[in-house]
């Protein structure tokens, strides 16, 4: 049975404030629960990927509005919601952390970004996480990553070793090198024959314009839908049978090999 995937491609430009673009976020969230299942947010939406002092004044607990907020909105319409990411607060310290509802409103996990995006200073306000995660949803085995972390293939093989048919990837990827970010999602899908549905945002942050080409790659590379650079919606049938069809057709895995690499005698 498949289920009818949608990315939600935000312009999330610092001219609109952040209650009025995550009060303009809740009501696209209702004109989507009569044709989704599952939704997918970008990262740091509410307050922008490169405004980490708005992300600083935003943070919030992992019970704080944001997520009660989306958290009743997946109830309301009885629809799984990744809430992209938002700026977590816990104890003295902040996460880049992703947050992934049920269709009872239910938190059934939670990812905190392992590899924050140092080029940008992300580490003077973000805490990395300490561990990769992998939850059950009506997608298959879903592996959770956060933009930058897709420049790492070890984390998604990792995640592929531990089952994981489906990666959702909220991002705050700027047009500069967007070509690199066209090339990484599909790599990730072929290499690991799994879906990669990744949202990204669009709009200006400063002196940084968001490139948007938000996609939904399928376990055999092909690319089902893809986004330009304004914000819309796009939307798929997903059928999470495919990843297990196509690793039992074509078992690429099993030829893995763990050789050490030899230096040259000197």
């Amino acid at each position: 049975m498949s289920v009818r995937t949608s990315i939600v491609q935000l312009n999330c430009s610092t001219v609109e404030s952040v209650d009025a673009r995550v009060e303009r976020v809740m009501t696209l969230l209702d004109d989507l629960s009569e044709r989704s299942d599952f939704v997918l947010l970008p990262e740091l939406w509410n307050t922008g990927a490169f405004d980490l002092a708005s992300c600083k004044l935003h943070a919030q607990e992992i019970d704080g509005p944001l997520p009660a907020a989306l958290a009743a909105k997946a109830r309301e319409h009885r629809m799984w919601i990744h809430g992209g990411s938002f700026c977590e607060r816990d104890g003295d310290s902040l996460f880049n952390t992703s947050v992934l509802f049920n269709a009872s409103g239910d938190l059934v996990a939670k990812y905190r970004k392992v590899h924050v995006f140092t080029y940008a200073r992300e580490q003077d306000t973000m805490t990395p996480g300490e561990e990769y995660v992998v939850v059950e949803t009506p997608l298959g085995l879903t592996g959770l990553a956060t933009c930058y972390d897709t420049r790492f293939p070890e984390m998604f093989r990792r995640m592929r070793d531990a089952g994981a048919q489906v990666f959702l990837i909220p991002s705050g990827w700027p047009t500069a090198r967007i070509g690199q970010w066209n090339s990484l999602l599909p790599a990730r899908a072929v290499e690991n024959q799994a879906w990669v549905i990744a949202g990204n945002q669009v709009g200006t942050q400063g002196s940084h314009v968001l490139g948007g080409n938000s996609a939904i790659i399928d376990p055999l590379g092909v690319t089902r839908v893809f986004g330009d650079d304004g914000e819309e919606v796009l939307t798929v049938d997903i059928d999470p049978d495919l990843a297990a069809q196509w690793r039992e057709e074509f078992p690429a895995h099993d030829d893995v090999v763990d050789y050490q690499v030899k230096q040259p005698d000197k």
